[in-house]
């Protein structure tokens, strides 16, 4: 019952919130008829309303038609003829009555201007109107009638006022939510790109280094076939041991797209500093080799170690993206030197561990000349050196990389913030 008689309300006001013309003219027609009652009662002493009264309230309240187009306009017409009355007192006593159809004026202009224009322009019409209805309305001066048309243009002004504050409030409110709503998406859009560039950056990393490696086997396989089958076998067993490893990868970072409690999911640990032994030897399988050197000046550690299965243990605990940066620069920058240098080059791996930082430098000699095409170019339209400077921007750190000074060769050359050491 009760939602019955509130949907039959809210039709209506609907109707007259989508015609503001009709909304205007019933609120012109119902202030016309308040002046009117207004006028007669407690007046039984005083002859009923004349023509030019009644004149005059017609034309103040036609004005009201207009009011939310022109309301100063309306506000001045009403104020003008509402003058004309109490000045000229066409009945025996001025209607003060007439005064309503310029509160509703005020309460308009009120409520559509600005604050501070706003109480200028009530500040004037009550003025005006309080000392002209003073000087020539009803008598005494501060009768009840001149009082109380002072109030209702007070409290009309102050009603608009607090209008217009509501719906700047609102207003306010609702572009905020809008506002609001829009960083959401847009804060959406950026996490997924970064998840997007980061899970491509990890699929470069393990098919480059990986497919690589297998490419230059199988080449070497194709080629001694004939003549050393032996070796063309090991060489085989090689680029099947590389792609079980890209597999194994490929299933890990792509295991990270499932959705959480997928129990296919993988929990092994991201690679890191710990596995650098194993990463090592398969370079060194695909004939590349590599020496490892690694120094710490943390406390209470072993200070040098020269060889990949000892780096872990000299560098000591690092955070986890920090092991897994300086994990993946490492493969690729190997990777860049497996297949950039010339034959027999040999590359070097420096770690150097400070209290606040971790160095990583790999460098190589360039090989035997002539180099293989591309020489040590290492910027021919590849991703590998890019992904190395974002990986260590990410994290706050630097990466450097090109041709050593004065001797053959590339350097990579990354420095990446670790934080407070740790304890222990």
């Amino acid at each position: 019952m009760t939602s019955l008689a509130v949907t039959g309300l809210a039709r209506p006001r609907g109707w007259l919130r989508a015609h503001p013309l009709a909304a205007d003219s019933l609120l012109a027609a119902a202030t016309f008829a308040t002046v009117l009652i207004g006028s007669v009662v407690n007046r039984r002493s005083q002859p009923p309303p004349g023509l030019g009264f009644m004149l005059l309230s017609a034309l103040a309240c036609a004005c009201l038609v207009a009011r939310r187009r022109a309301p100063r306009t309306v506000l001045c017409a009403t104020s003008a003829l509402t003058l004309v009355e109490v000045v000229t007192g066409s009945d025996d006593l001025p209607r003060t009555q007439i005064a309503m159809a310029v509160v509703v004026a005020l309460y308009t202009v009120a409520s559509r201007t600005e604050r501070p224009a706003a109480w200028r322009i009530a500040a004037l019409t009550v003025a005006l109107l309080g000392v002209i209805v003073m000087l020539s309305g009803v008598p005494p001066w501060y009768s009840q009638e001149n009082l109380g048309l002072l109030a209702w243009t007070g409290l009309a002004a102050a009603a608009g006022d607090a209008v217009r504050s509501r719906r700047a409030y609102i207003a306010a409110i609702e572009e905020r939510a809008v506002r609001a709503e829009r960083t959401r998406e847009e804060e959406a859009r950026r996490r997924v790109a970064e998840e997007r560039l980061r899970i491509a950056r990890e699929l470069h990393d393990v098919v480059a280094h990986h497919i690589a490696l297998v490419n230059v086997q199988a080449g070497v396989a194709s080629h001694i076939m004939e003549s050393r089958p032996d070796q063309a076998k090991e060489a085989l067993a090689h680029v099947r041991e590389a792609s079980r490893s890209a597999l194994a990868e490929l299933r890990a970072t792509v295991g990270l797209l499932r959705q959480y409690g997928d129990p296919e999911a993988p929990t092994e640990p991201a690679p890191g500093l710990a596995v650098l032994g194993p990463l090592v030897d398969g370079f060194a399988r695909a004939g590349l080799c590599v020496d490892v050197r690694a120094a710490s000046g943390l406390p209470g550690g072993p200070g040098t170690g020269t060889d990949a299965a000892e780096a872990a243990a000299v560098i000591g605990k690092l955070p986890a993206a920090v092991d897994l940066t300086a994990y993946r620069v490492l493969q690729e920058a190997l990777t860049n030197v497996h297949k950039h240098a010339g034959p027999g080059a040999r590359a070097e791996v420096g770690l150097v561990r400070d209290p606040d930082s971790l160095l990583v430098v790999v460098q190589d000699d360039g090989g035997d000349p002539p180099p293989r095409p591309g020489g040590t170019d290492r910027a021919p339209g590849g991703h590998g050196l890019v992904g190395m400077k974002e990986r260590a921007c990410a994290l706050g750190g630097t990466c450097e990389a090109g041709p050593r000074d004065g001797a053959p060769g590339f350097r990579v050359r990354v420095r990446l913030p670790t934080g407070t050491p740790p304890s222990g």
